[in-house]
């Protein structure tokens, strides 16, 4: 064939326009998209930067939130996801109270702002309270949370559960807001937690998320504490399963590898929040190799594209295995495989919403149908994105 021949119908040949999967966003601090640009300041003054300092920075942008502005910025950021072709977002929601701890009088105020911002941008909300309770352990004590972290932390296990409780129930009737439950990793809440956590979650159908072996040291802290990896401690507590899911997981032993393929539990890269805090490179062909499903999350929102997030992820299989053999030539459909293991992690059906692309646009245009999968994970733009439709039955902004 020569190269003026075509290569079979084009999907800028003026036919239907074609349809995709919306993907879905398991991961998302809606809060931290204030921090852009500012949080890379330490980079230029620090040669120890890292997720341990930007952590710092982050507990100091946590201390002007209120009500308001936390609407005001989740409102920006779920708009943004919609214009991007997130159709659902998994809201990971940790700070609570107000600044010095005290609940304020409705102590669900702050999540119910998220809601309240995620039906005016129309985007399918699924809230993930997050259990928080202590700044780790050190010489056999919990420490106590310093001034940038009061606000996300609750006196005892049985006082969080009765506020995921009142957040279920103010969430009922209102399409498009569904709650799951989290707990913000092993180092911010003690091993007593996880299995009430857990049996909570299970007792109620929920879905449960944590973070698990982002960072080297969280590894070494809690092997001081507990003499096991997090992963390891969290399999002891009843907590991993299908309906977990540990974001970032990177840092994983075998041992590790075994217990999430085993429970069957779901992983959670967030490929542009990883590189921009120095987390490690996500081991996505280990966890392929063992048949764990992988979804995506736009973590800290310092980018907000799936798109990307889908490159990276590819991007980071071939450069960790020197081959073109990453995740993509296990299907051939990346982005459909990552939208419905990301419903599975936020506990919905494998109807996500539906994008409308623009055959037209530049990073598709004269794309073979066959080929539109693969161009999915390695070419498109979220201005290829004409239309999104919301998953039938969820009618977000009703």
């Amino acid at each position: 064939m020569s190269a003026r021949e075509p290569r079979g119908a084009d999907i800028g040949g003026g036919g239907a326009a074609p349809l995709i999967p919306a993907m879905v966003n398991v991961h998302s601090h809606a809060f931290q998209r204030d921090m852009r640009g500012a949080a890379e300041r330490l980079s230029a003054t620090r040669a120890d930067d890292d997720f341990w300092s930007w952590r710092q920075a982050m507990f100091a942008a946590v201390a002007a939130i209120d009500p308001d502005s936390i609407y005001a910025v989740a409102l920006a950021t779920y708009r943004e996801m919609v214009a991007a072709g997130y159709g659902t977002v998994g809201e990971f929601h940790y700070v609570h109270h107000q600044p010095d701890g005290t609940p304020y009088a409705d102590p669900n105020e702050l999540a119910k702002a998220l809601a309240h911002a995620a039906l005016e941008a129309r985007i399918e909300l699924v809230l993930l309270p997050a259990a928080y309770h202590r700044n780790g352990w050190r010489g056999g004590a919990d420490l106590a949370p310093g001034p940038g972290q009061r606000r996300f932390c609750d006196p005892d296990v049985e006082t969080f559960l009765e506020r995921v409780d009142a957040l279920r129930a103010w969430a009922q009737g209102r399409p498009g807001v569904h709650v799951g439950i989290a707990a913000h990793s092993v180092r911010a809440v003690p091993a007593s937690w996880l299995a009430p956590i857990a049996a909570y979650a299970r007792r109620h159908g929920l879905v449960c998320h944590i973070h698990a072996q982002e960072q080297p040291r969280e590894l070494e802290e809690c092997r001081a504490e507990h003499g096991c990896s997090p992963i390891e401690l969290l399999s002891e507590h009843g907590f991993l399963g299908p309906r977990t899911t540990l974001v970032h997981a990177i840092h994983v032993s075998r041992r590790d590898l075994e217990l999430i393929a085993r429970s069957q539990t779901i992983v959670a890269a967030c490929p542009t929040t990883e590189a921009n805090l120095g987390d490690g490179f996500f081991p996505a062909i280990r966890y392929r190799d063992a048949g764990v499903r992988i979804a995506i999350g736009s973590d800290s929102n310092v980018r907000i594209d799936p798109f990307e997030e889908t490159r990276e992820l590819e991007g980071i299989a071939r450069r960790i295995s020197l081959s073109r053999n990453g995740l993509l030539a296990r299907t051939g459909e990346l982005w459909g495989e990552l939208a419905r293991d990301g419903a599975a992690s936020l506990g919905l059906d494998a109807n996500p919403a539906t994008l409308e692309l623009d055959p037209n646009h530049p990073s598709i245009r004269g794309i073979s149908e066959p080929d539109l999968t693969y161009a999915l994970a390695t070419c498109a733009e979220p201005g290829a994105i004409a239309a999104l439709k919301p998953r039938a039955g969820a009618r977000p902004g009703a």
